[in-house]
């Protein structure tokens, strides 16, 4: 049947199909029921979607893609079976490296605005699976340990769009080779980020111990158990709304669940001690870390992972890592990221990834002081030195407003946050935090706004450097450091550092003398000069500029040596 369904979309037009807007229908709302059997090691799933034609044209076809390793069994909209073709269609949103694209012809042309709802079903294996990374040159074992979805016996963990497309999308396809995943996939996010996910999960199993199911939406409570003589199944329904900033996944397994206040951690049998350690952990920080974001209004959750060297995955307060024997400071660093997600929440990436990043610095200031606090935030700062290299000059797409790189929102939003706590001061900071509201965060310049109105101070070129464009990093300098003497016997030192790059920002300066440091901090517009005085009972041996708390993309100018003959 649907061969002669497919000859019947051919015969009104090939040329459709290459005209295919993939990016014109928004997915407004999700009603499935996923049935999973990890003895098997399929899933089934069935149930209704809501497309609504964002575009300005009438659109007669709509694209539907799940993952490679899945099949179409059903589609349909008013009762009626769709026209469609299935293809394989190239493209790295699935761990697979292709997706199989169902693109309908619809009953009647959808206009701009109007929705059109549509009942599918598919069905299928999924296996681990790294094809997308080995095909652009990754060795295996490195692929394989970041490919971890897969359902299996005694393991099953499926994230969402950008692993495993286990729930339907549309997405022109994107390649890892090209660069193109991952703007794609943000293009996806920011699209689909008012949608509404209603998601009934079952799992299917014979043995006599039930499987834990976990999930990362609002748990909705258990909407059917039945038993066989051979089966059991279980179901619980989540709800996503809206998706956000939420990758929809799921786990099924035989854990052990450690439960506490403020975190579950789901663990092998002979992982339990560590289990304990990673929930003690977490409960030291509470205090710390809600005088900051708040008290947790969600769970952390730590799911195990199998192998040992699998790579850590976190979506809000839900992580999947190795459970390790670690010492307290390292597990404290590692879950500061999820409750900060499980206190704290915003739709906008940069602010709600930026301050779980932040977070963590926070934590290691507290633990060894602000040398080690910069010290750690200093290890990812290559990484967003190379990135910026690459990026054209007051791009306003990867303003961390607009930015989908991850990069910027997690690396360059921590040191935002830190720039506007040393500007700002912590009080300030923290009353503007718990004054934020995620669903009055409507406007790009609502953060902005909230924190002028709490520092009593104009944020504008900061903002607009920082957040607003993304005018690469500064480069700063100190050009010149004269001492003047004074009548009393002292000195006044005349300091000029200059920004040889497109971004300003307040930074710290540190004259050094035989006795000790005095500091002062200056505001360096792009690609200008600056002078500050501090007064000093002594000529300084050494200026610094910068300590490490603004993010450069150079800091091998920022020492100024005085020599004993400039000096007098």
């Amino acid at each position: 049947m649907r061969f002669f369904l497919a000859l019947g979309l051919l015969a009104c037009g090939w040329s459709s199909l290459y005209a295919l807007d993939r990016e014109a229908f928004r997915f407004t709302h999700y009603d499935l029921e996923v049935r999973v059997d990890p003895d098997n090691q399929v899933l089934a799933a069935r149930g209704k979607i809501v497309l609504r034609n964002d575009s300005a044209q009438p659109q007669t076809n709509a694209s539907l893609q799940i993952s490679s390793s899945l099949t179409w069994r059903l589609i349909e909209s008013g009762g009626k079976p769709l026209p469609y073709l299935d293809q394989s269609y190239p493209s790295d949103i699935d761990h697979t490296g292709a997706v199989t694209e169902a693109v309908l012809t619809l009953p009647a042309a959808v206009p701009p605005g109007g929705s059109v709802e549509v009942e599918v079903g598919y069905s299928g294996a999924v296996a681990p699976d790294a094809t997308r990374l080995t095909q652009i040159g990754v060795p295996a074992d490195t692929a394989a340990a970041s490919e971890w979805d897969q359902i299996g016996q005694d393991f099953t963990a499926l994230r969402g769009v950008g692993h495993v497309a286990w729930y339907p999308v549309s997405i022109t396809a994107a390649r890892l080779s090209e660069n193109s995943l991952f703007p794609a996939l943000g293009r996806w996010q920011t699209r689909e980020s008012q949608a509404e996910m209603r998601m009934r999960l079952c799992w299917v199993s014979d043995r006599e111990q039930p499987p834990t199911l976990i999930a990362n939406g609002r748990f909705a409570g258990i909407t059917g158990k039945a038993e066989g003589e051979a089966t059991r199944t279980g179901c619980s329904e989540y709800r996503f709304a809206p998706l956000g900033n939420t990758l929809p996944t799921f786990a099924i397994g035989n854990w052990q669940a450690l439960s506490r206040p403020v975190i579950t951690v789901y663990h092998a049998a002979e992982h339990k001690n560590e289990a304990a350690d990673y929930a003690l952990a977490a409960e030291k920080q509470v205090p710390f870390l809600s005088e900051w974001f708040g008290e947790p209004s969600e769970k952390v959750q730590v799911i195990e992972l199998p192998q040992a060297n699998d790579v850590p995955f976190e979506t809000g307060a839900m992580i999947f890592m190795p459970l390790r024997a670690g010492e307290p400071k390292s597990l404290q660093l590692a879950l500061a990221h999820q409750l900060t997600h499980a206190a704290f929440h915003s739709p906008r990436m940069w602010i709600a990834e930026g301050l779980a990043h932040f977070a963590q610095a926070l934590v290691r200031e507290n633990q060894d002081g602000r040398k080690a606090a910069l010290s750690y935030m200093g290890l990812r700062l290559p990484a967003l030195v190379e990135l910026e290299k690459q990026t054209p000059a007051a791009a306003t797409d990867n303003a961390l407003i607009a930015t989908h790189e991850e990069v910027f929102y997690r690396i360059k939003a921590a040191y935002v946050w830190w720039m506007l706590r040393d500007m700002l001061g912590d009080t300030v900071l923290r009353s503007a935090l718990t004054a934020y509201r995620p669903d009055q965060d409507k406007d790009p310049i609502y953060l902005q706004r909230l924190l002028e109105k709490h520092a009593k101070r104009n944020l504008e070129s900061f903002f607009d450097d920082w957040v607003y464009r993304d005018r690469g990093l500064p480069d700063f300098r100190i050009a010149s450091v004269y001492p003047r003497q004074t009548l009393d016997g002292g000195y006044v030192i005349t300091v000029t550092v200059e920004n040889l790059a497109a971004a300003g920002a307040e930074v710290p300066l540190v004259l050094r003398t035989g006795s000790g440091t005095q500091s002062a901090r200056l505001q360096v517009g792009g690609k200008q000069k600056a002078v500050t005085r501090i007064q000093s009972s002594e000529i300084p041996f050494e200026a610094v500029v910068n300590d490490g708390s603004v993010p450069e993309s150079d800091e091998s100018n920022n020492t100024f040596e005085v020599e004993g003959k400039a000096a007098q």
